[in-house]
């Protein structure tokens, strides 16, 4: 029982070294958010779930999109429940079609955004010989984390214009190191994502655009924790990741990622040999 104990408060310890956690200003909420129209991809569970409930005690509009209706009704009734709006608009973001259509109908609605956080995404970790007769691996990456977002992305400029608004991306802490085995679909599309709106962001940025890139370490939600790898490593729950992206939204930084990360990064890439051997011998 003690060591089950010192062994608890241990990993306790290392979690809050490594996620330091941060809080919200509710004033700061109040002026950024209320009244203002937010959009969320990704929106019916996880992250972005956690980031509609962190956000709608501030009369928020929300635009929700995700591809469960009957999670995103839910979610909105306990929205509307407490004084904010959603419209809900379940589209399976892989299919073009449904993509195009959701684009012309957001842009036509919404002549004005004041945030879009992107947030949907899908991971899958294989490795290349596993992945011989699985390549709509990639199509499906390529679609959600990639297509979708320069769609939805291009769709809402001219609102984000309008507002000055924000773009929020929800990308992975593992682009700022070595490409590590086994994760090539996911790597490429998120990469692809990140290349394209980093341009954005300087373009973007002559009418007011601000475009927020969150390199996200491990969170614990049901796409992460499908890996057994991952279930027992400290990470954020989805509320610590919302509260990120929150934060991110209403500051300075173009980005986030975790202080370890920024120190550690720029080593793996300088040690890139002893990083290249230590995956190797793991993916094996």
């Amino acid at each position: 029982m003690l060591l089950c104990s010192l062994m608890e408060r241990m990993a306790g310890w290392i979690k809050r070294l490594l996620y330091p956690s941060w809080g919200l200003s509710t004033s700061l909420l109040q002026r950024r958010f209320a009244q203002r129209i937010v959009v969320v991809t990704g929106a019916s569970r996880g992250i972005g779930a956690a980031l509609v409930r962190l956000l709608q005690s501030y009369r928020v509009h929300f635009v929700l999109v995700a591809r469960s209706e009957t999670e995103l009704q839910q979610l909105a009734q306990e929205v509307e429940a407490l004084g904010a709006s959603a419209e809900c608009y379940a589209v399976d973001l892989r299919e073009r079609e449904a993509l195009r259509d959701l684009c012309r109908i957001l842009a036509e609605r919404y002549p004005r955004v004041d945030y879009f956080f992107a947030n949907a995404g899908k991971s899958i970790c294989r490795s290349l010989e596993d992945s011989q007769e699985r390549l709509h691996d990639f199509d499906r990456t390529i679609d959600l984390n990639y297509r979708a977002v320069v769609y939805l992305a291009q769709a809402l400029y001219p609102s984000l214009a309008a507002t000055r608004g924000v773009l929020v991306y929800t990308s992975s802490v593992s682009l700022l190191y070595p490409p590590a085995p086994h994760w090539a679909a996911y790597h490429a599309s998120k990469g692809a994502a990140d290349i394209w709106l980093r341009t954005a962001r300087e373009e973007w940025a002559l009418r007011g655009v601000r475009v927020r890139i969150a390199y996200m370490p491990l969170v614990h939600t049901s796409m992460a924790d499908v890996n057994p790898r991952y279930v027992h490593l400290p990470g954020y729950t989805a509320e610590e990741a919302a509260t990120r992206l929150i934060h991110l939204a209403v500051g300075r930084r173009s980005s986030y990622a975790p202080w370890w990360a920024r120190l550690s990064s720029p080593l793996s890439f300088l040690f890139r040999r002893v990083v290249t051997y230590a995956y190797r011998r793991v993916s094996h």
